[in-house]
């Protein structure tokens, strides 16, 4: 199954346009004059962080106790995932390749991963967001995550009785106050509020990524992350 393109126009910002269009293709590269050094030498000017990189960049939260976080708020590089639990290559990211990053980044502290809930297939994607966040405020989001996205679970599809399946299966302790959060005002709130982050840099397929602000299109292979990790967390050091 194919990532999805957004039925929603595009809502991007002047500042970001540049970095937003077309997530993935975009590429930055920052330049300077070179300064001359002591005698007479020419040194290599540090590198200028591009003002639309930094725009993105600063979309890390790096909120203590955001549910749909994990990793050091501190870290040097964050990994923002805009995702749809309804989406194939979602999962395919979240079950082959997010393990090994938190395993190897997330672990010693380089990495951090912020979840923004950006569901684009209808009603049903909505609805698992939604369960998707409630389960995070129990604690859970993590494991309601996991099993979402396990293999043939999405085939199973996100009606209400199949969401409550997912919270029993992710341990949910109450599920009372699950079916009530799911269904508030506070949880359409903060599914509003990543929706409309998404659509205002000009995300409009799932699943897509900024790693220390840089767009990652796609369930790219391990080593295109692993790269961009890399990359950002030089540029952090710098």
């Amino acid at each position: 199954m194919s990532s999805r393109k957004s039925p929603r126009p595009f809502l991007i910002s002047a500042g970001v346009a540049l970095a937003a269009v077309t997530l993935g293709i975009v590429s930055w590269q920052a330049t300077a004059p070179a300064e001359k050094g002591s005698g007479g030498a020419v040194a290599a000017a540090p590198p200028r962080e591009d003002p639309a990189a930094a725009q993105l960049k600063a979309l890390a939260r790096r909120e203590d106790g955001d549910a749909l976080a994990v990793g050091r708020t501190d870290a040097p590089v964050v990994l923002i995932e805009y995702s749809d639990f309804k989406c194939g290559y979602c999962a395919k990211f979240a079950r082959d390749t997010e393990p090994e990053l938190v395993k190897k980044y997330v672990a010693d502290g380089t990495l951090r991963i912020e979840w923004r809930n950006f569901p684009i297939f209808g009603a049903e994607s909505e609805a698992a967001a939604k369960a998707a966040w409630a389960a995070g405020r129990q604690g859970r989001f993590q494991q309601f995550h996991t099993a979402a996205y396990a293999e043939g679970s999405k085939e199973k599809g996100f009606g209400e009785d199949r969401l409550l399946e997912l919270a029993r299966e992710a341990g949910v302790p109450d599920q009372e106050r699950f079916k009530a959060d799911m269904a508030g005002d506070e949880a359409a709130a903060a599914l509003k509020k990543d929706q409309e982050e998404g659509y205002r840099i000009g995300v409009g397929s799932t699943p897509s990524f900024l790693v220390g602000g840089k767009p990652i299109a796609g369930a790219q292979p391990l080593r295109a992350f692993e790269t961009a990790i890399a990359e950002a967390k030089a540029a952090a050091q710098r």
